[in-house]
């Protein structure tokens, strides 16, 4: 529980604030994304005195080249099967549908700005300075912005990652994630690099939208990490979909040809695109913040070490979100800075923030949703696992003409009966788990599941009627 912090105490916490009253803000956050926004205005809500600098804008990579306008351009893109299976339930099209590339460009734009305003808004209503600049770290108590000192009991960092590309001959004609939501002109032939989740949905999404899309991936199959069926489920609806699926291979050389843009690859192929997206990773964004020289620990992979309590080497130095290496997702940089304000201001000993079972989402088309243990980890773990899953033709292409297929995944401890994972891959995959993840992360039993009456005619009930275990 958190509770404001009266400036009206006791002896000793008089003398606490008077030692607070030597910096010029208890809490000095640089970086004004999900998280760094969540913990300033719910630490401001306790009474601590809080500032943020921000130097390029507000709501960070997810409101402005992440998870909003990805989603919105992966909405645009399902128009275009929605209209081919629209003919099946008898609606006709006078004429064939033509896509506006600006049309969604510019509109995106308008609505990154209306949410860059409520971000704004919501922390001039908290009582937090926002400063515009990017801040540097002088030493345990001081960040220096836009020419002026500024001195804080705690500095939390919460910059978040920068997307990252391989150099290779002609690296400097792919852009990054940041980059393809703005380009001026729609690529009729496009090319993606990478096997990770930013890859295969810009793949999907570039594809829906009427381009050659073509994904590249050095590996023999994308999404590592996530459970092998799903992945294999995945490739197989990309393909059927469109997509070019380029395995085991990489991009050898990219050239600049007077059609577009050449690319090399190690296997030999060459490929004429007019745009190359390299999807190939994110660093934590934390050049030029000066954490160097303070001899801040660092994970391998170049990301900050935090305790518990989301301090740094250096205590009064704090840091959460995609710069400490954990999962990066939003929700788990806004729920870090909850659990952060917590142990920092809250009235109560805080347990350590619980990174089991965080549901995801992919927005390749078809989407993926999950949440706790691919099959291959739960075999890891358990002693034994049933496996329950279900591969069929959802109701609504009975009549659409679609071949499209889903894929539903329970996997159970066999020795509890706990759900200790569930997949999706279909439609809507991602609202669906949703719901389950909460009776995943709750320990629920098959049994539980079993008992309870679906929803009919609706393809979220095979989570609730699968009875047969597929394997053991």
């Amino acid at each position: 529980m958190i509770r404001k912090r009266s400036r009206q105490q006791g002896p000793q916490q008089q003398n606490q604030e008077t030692q607070v009253s030597q910096f010029d803000y208890d809490l000095f956050v640089i970086g004004a994304g999900s998280g760094g926004v969540r913990a300033a205005r719910t630490a401001a809500a306790t009474g601590a005195r809080v500032a943020v600098a921000e130097d390029r804008y507000l709501g960070g990579t997810c409101v402005n080249v992440g998870c909003v306008p990805k989603k919105l351009y992966s909405y645009a893109a399902h128009f275009h099967e929605a209209f081919d299976d629209a003919r099946g339930f008898g609606w006709q099209l006078d004429q064939a549908p033509s896509f506006d590339w600006a049309t969604l460009r510019d509109n995106k734009i308008g609505e990154i700005k209306r949410l860059n305003g409520i971000y704004g808004k919501l922390l001039d209503n908290a009582g937090v300075r926002l400063i515009n600049g990017r801040a540097k770290v002088v030493d345990e108590h001081r960040v220096e912005v836009g020419g002026e000192t500024i001195s804080a009991e705690k500095i939390l960092v919460a910059v978040g990652g920068w997307p990252w590309v391989p150099p290779f001959p002609g690296s400097e004609l792919a852009m990054n994630s940041n980059q393809i939501f703005d380009l001026d002109e729609f690529p009729k032939r496009f090319l993606v690099l990478g096997g990770g989740y930013i890859a295969v949905e810009f793949a999907s999404i570039f594809n829906g939208l009427g381009a050659d899309a073509h994904l590249l991936y050095r590996g023999e199959l994308f999404l590592r990490g996530f459970d092998q069926e799903v992945r294999e489920f995945t490739r197989d609806e990309m393909a059927k979909k469109g997509v070019n699926l380029h395995f085991n291979t990489n991009i050898e050389s990219l050239e600049k040809v007077e059609g577009g843009i050449k690319a090399t690859l190690t296997n030999g192929e060459t490929l004429e695109v007019d745009a190359v997206l390299s999807a190939t990773g994110r660093k934590p964004h934390l050049e030029g913040l000066g954490l160097d020289q303070l001899d801040i620990a660092l994970n391998e992979n170049g990301s900050i070490q935090v305790n518990d309590r989301f301090e740094t080497s250096v205590p009064s130095i704090l840091a959460l979100g995609d710069v400490t290496g954990g999962p990066e997702l939003t929700p788990v940089a806004l729920a870090e800075a909850m659990h952060l304000v917590a142990h920092h201001y809250g009235d109560a000993p805080q347990a350590p923030m619980n990174y089991d079972n965080i549901a995801t989402a992919v927005f390749c088309h078809p989407n993926i949703g999950t949440v706790g243990l691919s099959e291959e980890k739960a075999r890891e773990v358990c002693k034994a696992v049933r496996v329950y899953s279900a591969d069929f033709r959802p109701m609504k292409h009975t009549l659409s003409g679609s071949d499209e297929r889903c894929l539903m995944k329970l996997i159970v401890d066999d020795e509890s009966d706990v759900v200790v994972g569930a997949h999706m891959v279909g439609e809507e995959a991602g609202e669906v788990i949703q719901g389950i993840a909460i009776a995943v992360r709750a320990g629920l039993t098959k049994a539980a599941f079993d008992a309870t009456v679906g929803i009919h005619p609706t393809g979220a009930e095979e989570f609730v009627t699968m009875r047969t275990p597929t394997r053991t």
